[in-house]
């Protein structure tokens, strides 16, 4: 099967709602109608979603041609010190595994957590150390065609740049890199919005885990406002004041000829956004 870029939004925008639509069980329809062809369910206040449910939208989606992807919760904490916080984290990443697979899809994005008052080194350390169980767990229950794509982060007092997420993907071949570039501009206080700044990082990322991993990561993108400490709060491409701009990535993947998935977090406007990145990626597809 011929692999292909994949472009999509987290979540349902405001004008999916303002269409009348009330169901995510919708989604997959309308974001056809913008030749998006992925979606990220939001599971990050918890995994609700009944698996019926699930499945339904999982048919739904293979019917319109979206690939899914699951948000694991935001309160997942890899290297919490205490070990009741980092078994629950296990229950959480099972959750969001068991969901994603009703739902035919094969990503969840995790997020790795704080620094649980250890030293950097020592926090990704037990954070890898807690991985390796989650991604035991999953074989153990029969999902382990699921892959755990850890996010890097967008405030700097978070576990999670670049060089910590990549350590986190070299412990399984299976695990996936989320790389949010509005995140890594944030926690970077602006660092990420040039040419050479993109390519650094997808160098870095096809050094550390080999050309074809690289050529299929997850991306998270969007502008996010930031202060000192990191990211404070997501905005829309029309944004001019913070970054980064999607222009050099789109054309540096489709040069390499990568096929990434691509999940647009723009604040209520992440189709249209989404559509955007995949417009530019195709434009320069023909280019290359």
């Amino acid at each position: 099967m011929v692999k292909r870029a994949r472009f999509g939004p987290a979540g349902n925008s405001e004008e999916f709602f303002a269409s009348g639509r009330k169901s995510t069980l919708e989604a997959p329809e309308w974001l056809a109608g913008f030749g998006l062809n992925a979606y990220e369910y939001q599971g990050g206040h918890g995994i609700n979603v009944r698996e019926e449910t699930a499945r339904d939208l999982g048919s739904n989606a293979d019917k319109h041609g979206i690939a899914l992807s699951v948000h694991a919760p935001y309160y997942i904490s890899l290297a919490s010190d205490d070990p009741l916080k980092r078994d629950n984290s296990l229950r959480y990443i099972l959750q969001s595994a068991q969901a994603v697979s009703w739902m035919g899809g094969e990503r969840i994005i995790v997020h790795p957590g704080g620094l649980g008052g250890l030293s950097r080194s020592d926090a990704a350390q037990l954070a890898g150390e807690t991985l390796k169980r989650a991604q035991e767990l999953l074989d153990d229950e029969g999902l382990s065609q699921v892959h755990i794509c850890p996010e890097t982060m967008g405030k700097i007092n978070q576990l999670g740049d670049l060089d910590e997420v990549l350590g986190l993907c070299e412990l399984d071949e299976r695990f996936i890199p989320c790389v949010d570039f509005g995140h890594l501009n944030s926690r970077t206080g602006g660092g990420m919005s040039t040419r050479e700044e993109f390519t650094s990082v997808l160098d870095a990322i096809a050094k550390r885990l080999g050309v074809r991993r690289a050529s299929e990561m997850h991306i998270h993108f969007s502008k996010i406002e930031y202060t000192d400490a990191g990211e404070k709060k997501h905005l829309t491409f029309e944004d001019s004041r913070f970054g980064p701009e999607p222009d050099s990535l789109m054309e540096l993947i489709a040069k390499r000829g990568w096929t990434p998935t691509v999940i647009c977090e723009s604040r209520g406007t992440q189709d249209a956004d989404a559509r955007i990145l995949k417009l530019l990626y195709e434009g320069y597809k023909i280019l290359y």
